[in-house]
């Protein structure tokens, strides 16, 4: 490709005895979510008022307790939702609103007119510090930079006075906006003149927020960035260190993740990763991955699939079908491989009684998260075997023996075949029904009885019945030591022979007084062969032998249709 040469190497941070690749994520950072502001900002037709109210609402129920707002001073528009926040009564006491301002006069003003009458809220400040935009926007030596910040922190303390004094909780956070793209000894040079500015201290810290405002390296540089700044600045106990990291190289939540592990205490993101460009850091990523690593992320997705509603509903954003945890897709197998491996996974967990969730391909449960068992395993061209019975089994409660797999597999495969694209599960169970559970032949039965007698705890089952076969009704009598003996014992006296029985098994497929019975009846046909058939009932005596007129049914059919 050409063109690469034009673009300069992102510059390496000079630290050696980095600290961070041996941490881990143990805890939950403090979250808020900058959905309301750096998400609405990035929508082709933000949120109206209402929209804003929902979408607010949504992020309490979650599980925020800092949510950044909006940027009250520089527009209407943005004015208008926090006073409808405010006078609408609708933050609730242990929640703070976040707003954002840059570090000018007038504008540092308007936002506290705006947050008049609420309860907990902080000032978010930032200019731009990085080396391009000091060489192409400001034209400022370092040294401006540094005023312009300190000169806003000297006007924000100020003016917090009277808004503390009118019953205001205030607090700071400072950005130096572009950190990424700013030389680290200058980004905490002007991080702690802001800290002196404000008089933190560590009864009243100061949020430094550092965001990867435009993400230029990758996510292990990222973190060295952070652990540098939190090594070399004065006063890190004064400090919380927040991230803002976002999306342009793709490993925004891979360098969230490693900038906590390198002494971070915050993160600021958005549902699903809305933001400029290529996004902000998808907060639902993140927080699930924690969760899957035994981490309370403090947050609440539980019923992911309503917050992906209301948040496409919102902003006309669409989630990704392979979005992690949230798309409709995340949790499905096609492959055959992958869904046999999750079947017998299922059935460990059910066997086993262990504690915790061990089932391959699948690194939550899904129900976790509100979604179904339906849909993980999907049937289409390549599938295996064990895909249709999985579906069978979780969604229509009919446990195919493991032996039964590959017969009803390849009806399956041949189904997907020829349609061309992925089987429904209601698509699935009418080859199942047309196959076995509706299966006509040359075997009818016509009806039958059945009549048991004990001895010394030895019983014998007579059958009575009339079958017609081939066209011909005739009866049938036989014994065995069960109904399924005796049936396949009558039919061999009346011709009906050359099949051998191999295998039965049985379960119920609903629960209580109207609960059916399903058998499952192998033999071994005539050619070799061994062959399935399928009966159901209420009378648990019934379904076995309607599942031996299948299966002989099945047998002749199907050789007669080779030949």
């Amino acid at each position: 490709m050409q063109g690469f040469q034009k673009y300069l190497p992102f510059q390496q941070i000079k630290i050696t005895d980095r600290q961070w690749p041996s941490k881990v994520i143990d805890k939950a950072p403090i979250w808020c979510s900058v959905d309301l502001r750096d998400g609405n900002q990035a929508l082709v037709d933000p949120m109206s008022l209402e929209e804003k109210l929902i979408m607010f609402k949504s992020l309490i129920d979650i599980g925020f307790k800092e949510i950044e707002v909006g940027f009250p001073s520089a527009s209407e528009t943005e004015y208008e939702i926090l006073r409808a926040l405010i006078d609408g009564g609708h933050i609730p006491d242990d929640v703070t609103i976040q707003v954002l301002v840059q570090a000018r006069e007038h504008l540092i003003k308007k936002t506290f007119e705006a947050i008049k009458g609420a309860k907990n809220v902080i000032i978010h400040f930032y200019n731009s510090t990085s080396t391009l935009q000091r060489k192409v926007v400001f034209q400022k030596e370092m040294d401006g930079i540094i005023e312009i910040a300190a000169e806003g922190a000297k006007l924000i303390r100020e003016l917090s006075q009277k808004a503390i004094a009118d019953g205001i909780n205030i607090r700071y956070e400072y950005s130096p906006e572009s950190f990424s793209g700013t030389e680290m000894d200058n980004a905490i040079a002007v991080c702690e003149r802001v800290l002196e500015e404000l008089g933190a201290s560590e009864e009243n810290k100061v949020i430094l927020n550092l965001p990867s405002t435009v993400e230029m390296c990758t996510a292990n540089t990222y973190a060295d960035q952070i652990e540098y700044f939190c090594r070399n600045m004065k006063h890190r106990e004064h400090a919380i260190i927040s991230l803002h990291p976002h999306n342009d190289r793709g490993t925004g939540v891979a360098a969230a993740e490693l900038a906590l592990m390198a002494g971070a205490d915050r993160v600021e993101g958005t549902l699903f990763g809305n933001g400029e460009r290529t996004g902000n850091v998808d907060i639902v990523t993140l927080a699930m991955n924690m969760y899957t690593q035994g981490v309370d992320p403090m947050l609440d997705f539980s019923n992911i699939r309503q917050i992906r509603e209301m948040y496409e509903n919102v902003t006309r954003m669409k989630v990704h079908e392979r979005q992690p945890y949230a798309g409709d897709l995340v949790f499905t197998a096609f492959s055959g491989s992958h869904q046999d491996a999750i079947n017998k996974g299922v059935k460990y967990m059910q066997e086993s009684g262990t504690p915790y969730w061990e089932v391959p391909y699948l690194p939550i449960n899904p129900a976790d998260v509100g979604r179904q068992y339906e849909p993980i395993i999907r049937i289409n061209s390549q599938s295996g075997k064990g895909g249709a019975a999985f579906v069978m089994q979780t969604v229509f409660g009919y446990s195919l023996p493991k032996a039964m797999h590959p017969e009803f597999g390849d009806i399956v495969q041949h189904a997907c075949d020829k349609k061309g694209k992925e089987l429904m599960s209601e698509e699935i169970f009418d080859l199942f029904s047309k196959e076995y559970l509706e299966f006509k032949g040359p075997l009818v039965l016509v009806k039958h009885s059945f009549n048991e007698e004990y001895d010394n705890d030895a019983s014998t089952v007579e059958v009575n019945g009339r079958i017609i076969y081939n066209g011909q009704e005739s009866t049938i009598k036989g014994s065995g030591n069960g109904p399924v003996d005796a049936f396949f014992n009558a039919l061999k006296n009346v011709g009906i022979d050359g099949f051998e029985f191999v295998s039965y098994s049985e379960h119920a497929v609903s629960k209580g007084a109207d609960s059916k019975a399903v058998s499952y009846i192998e033999l071994k046909a005539p050619n070799g062969k061994n062959i399935f058939g399928v009966g159901t009932s209420h009378n648990i005596n019934l379904a076995p032998i309607k599942g031996v007129v299948c299966a002989i049914n099945r047998a002749i059919i199907r050789d007669g249709e080779k030949r």
